[in-house]
């Protein structure tokens, strides 16, 4: 039986590089009979968590009405969760982190998740790998608090236009790592 995989996705561009990234994460996923969802947080509107602590009071993960409380279903039933962002500043967008910190309120609200295994993707402009460490690092130390086992990390330097990622091996990449799973 496949897992339920949920794609959590921070590039605010339509069709960015990392957008096509995870949707060739999920192609492979899905033909190695997985049930995959890709949750476009960076193009969603989630506000930060203030730490409010009053996560599942009003029977939604945050207080504040925005769409973390819409994708939050689908990041709580997945075995599986990627993380599939470009690198600003050296570590995820902003739009992402902000979801991935409300997720916080699994903890907070003692609601248990169901993910065992996590994924990162992350591509950017730049040419230097050690650029990418802000972002593996923090997803490595988010994998390791949250006692998930890390299946796999792709990083793809020397992409910023759209679609540069096509002209890469790293979509072949993302696909197999997909098929992995």
């Amino acid at each position: 039986m496949g897992k339920n995989i949920a794609i959590l996705t921070g590039s605010p561009r339509k069709n960015g590089n990392s957008d096509l990234l995870a949707k060739a994460f999920a192609e492979g996923a899905q033909s190695a009979g997985h049930k995959v969802v890709i949750l476009e947080a960076g193009k969603k509107r989630i506000r930060g968590c203030i730490a409010c602590k009053k996560c599942f009071s009003k029977g939604t993960p945050c207080v504040f009405d925005d769409d973390f409380n819409g994708i939050a279903p689908e990041i709580e039933k997945a075995d599986v969760l990627v993380i599939s962002t470009p690198i600003y500043y050296f570590s995820f967008t902003s739009q992402i982190k902000a979801a991935i910190d409300k997720m916080y309120s699994f903890y907070v609200g003692e609601k248990a998740l169901n993910i065992k295994e996590s994924v990162l993707i992350a591509c950017g402009e730049t040419e230097e790998p050690s650029e990418f460490e802000g972002v593996t690092q923090t997803y490595e130390l988010i994998a390791n608090f949250m006692q998930w086992h890390d299946r796999g990390v792709l990083t793809v330097p020397n992409v910023n236009e759209i679609g540069d990622v096509n002209s890469t091996e790293a979509m072949e990449a993302a696909k197999k790592l997909g098929m992995s799973i």
